[in-house]
């Protein structure tokens, strides 16, 4: 009986297999920007980093693209019949506007706070509670974002334009009056669902002034399918003030910074379950004909 060896084929496949039934969710490096303080300057440098380290330049192109590799909301385009006391359409940023971002939460919907000379709404979200027109502040005026019945948002991007499902390499925010440390967050999730990690937002201590916080978080290709941000520990309501005894700490945005969505195609948990039993065969057929 001749003995035949094979070094390469059984254990080589039986490795393809388990790279390719594992998600690609480790090792992606991580660049983070972040700073707080009372007015803009300190939030204004970090987001500037940010910009940096996605790209697109500093010219806003259709639908606030940056040179084809950055998209920006400013809210500040968003018209009054779709600002409060109005909620603003989950996907006026993937429709009217199309930016390749749909929104999801929780609670009841999402509004965009008025600004001077909508006849309807106070600014600041001043509708919702008189107290808050003077404790938040616009970043770039005038307008600014909010969840309505949750202090939760989640944002999932497409495509622009389109129901394709995409990634973007990086997200970021302006966030105004993040009082408590660690209460405030993005949460980055790739194509699985898995998470890529919960990252705070900077605080501004005993602040009296109003103040702005910018986190933004970049990964080296585009992996990231949704983030969920967390805005303070309670949601925005009539009879809820900031700053209760120091418990409740009220937080909502302005901008919005993202990668450019880029389209992915992403096999279901069973594909990579049919595949990694199918290449795990052959490595078993190989290791067989090893032994003939």
């Amino acid at each position: 009986m001749t003995h035949r060896t094979s070094r390469v084929n059984g254990p080589a496949v039986l490795a393809v297999a388990v790279l390719f039934a594992l998600p690609p969710t480790l090792a992606h490096a991580q660049v983070v920007r972040s700073d707080a303080g009372i007015g803009t300057t300190n939030a204004t440098a970090a987001r500037d980093l940010f910009r940096s380290d996605i790209g697109g330049g500093t010219v806003p192109g259709t639908n606030g693209s940056f040179g084809g590799l950055r998209r920006e909301i400013n809210w500040d385009g968003v018209p009054a019949s779709s600002s409060t006391p109005n909620n603003l359409a989950a996907n006026f940023f993937n429709t009217n506007s199309p930016r390749g971002v749909v929104f999801s939460t929780p609670g009841t919907g999402f509004q965009v706070s008025g600004a001077v000379g909508d006849v309807v709404a106070a600014v600041n979200f001043g509708n919702i509670n008189p107290q808050y027109s003077s404790v938040f502040s616009a970043f770039s005026a005038q307008r600014l974002f909010t969840p309505i019945g949750s202090n939760i948002t989640d944002v999932t991007f497409f495509v622009a334009g389109t129901t394709a499902a995409g990634l973007t390499s990086g997200f970021g925010s302006i966030f105004s009056d993040v009082d408590l440390a660690n209460v405030t967050s993005l949460q980055f999730f790739d194509a699985w669902n898995g998470s890529l990690g919960s990252f705070m937002v900077p605080n501004v201590v005993g602040a009296t002034a109003q103040h702005f916080s910018f986190l933004g978080v970049s990964f080296a290709t585009p992996i990231i399918s949704r983030v969920r941000i967390t805005t303070g520990n309670a949601a925005l309501d009539a009879s809820r003030s900031d700053q209760n005894g120091n418990l409740n700490d009220l937080v909502v945005m302005d901008d919005f910074l993202y990668g450019e969505v880029v389209g992915t195609v992403v096999p279901e948990p069973a594909t990579w379950g049919m595949l990694a039993f199918g290449l795990g065969a052959l490595g078993l057929a190989a290791r067989r004909r090893r032994l003939v």
